[in-house]
């Protein structure tokens, strides 16, 4: 059983939580389209920590989302969670961050969820998972035509779940999918994944860890006259 601090950081949404096994203690989050992680990801970590009635000394881990996902919000995530995973010489454990969307969804047995996330134009991110939110494929970076997903159709639902998915409703048109653009990562899915993760010793390399980027980053110039 473990006191995890968890740290989402790979979309617009700046979201922590505390977790006491398994269970959300607190949470704080906001959702800025213009990214407010640097200014307000290390207050919401003093709030959590605060409402949820344990210090710094009480952590187990600290949990990071890995990816895919913004790369600049990536690096502030996973940069404050080894600061503090170095300094408190506590174990850092990572959750990808499509299987913690993927819970947000309760499933039928006959029915798929697949997390989307904006990738620029007609990409996205994208993984699938079965009702029980087993994977069904690896994460992908994939431009979203009219046989998207084909593959899953003989589903009776497929749920297009987060900021990827408002791209697919105009495109897809069977009616066994359903789109959920709203959904955004959050903290408070990552607990019992982290607790998870924490009860099997599954941690990752403190010193050499480095978030799930899936494309290279490609730093964009001015375009010369």
């Amino acid at each position: 059983m473990a006191t995890i601090l968890c740290l989402e950081t790979a979309t617009t949404n700046c979201s922590v939580a505390v977790g006491v096994r398994g269970k959300v203690k607190s949470v704080f989050e906001e959702n800025s389209p213009n990214y407010s992680h640097s200014e307000q990801l290390h207050v919401f970590m003093e709030q959590a920590i605060a409402k949820a009635s344990v210090s710094l000394q009480d952590l187990d881990a600290v949990a990071v989302s890995k990816g895919p996902g913004s790369y600049t919000g990536l690096r502030i995530g996973v940069s404050a969670a080894k600061g503090l995973c170095f300094s408190l010489d506590i174990p850092l454990i990572s959750i990808p961050t499509l299987k913690s969307m993927a819970t947000q969804i309760q499933l039928n047995p006959n029915e798929v969820v697949i997390p989307l996330l904006d990738a620029r134009r007609m990409e996205v991110y994208s993984r699938a998972f079965d009702h029980n939110h087993v994977a069904l494929r690896e994460t992908r970076a994939e431009i979203i035509t009219e046989t998207s997903f084909k593959e899953y159709v003989r589903y009776q639902n497929v749920h297009l779940i987060g900021s990827g998915a408002a791209k697919c409703i105009d495109v897809l048109t069977d009616n066994t999918f359903q789109f959920n653009p709203d959904i955004l990562p959050s903290a408070k899915e990552m607990v019992i994944l982290a607790e998870e993760k924490y009860l099997s010793q599954d941690f990752e390399d403190v010193a050499y860890f480095e978030p799930y980027y899936l494309k290279d980053f490609v730093l964009q110039g001015k375009k010369k006259a």
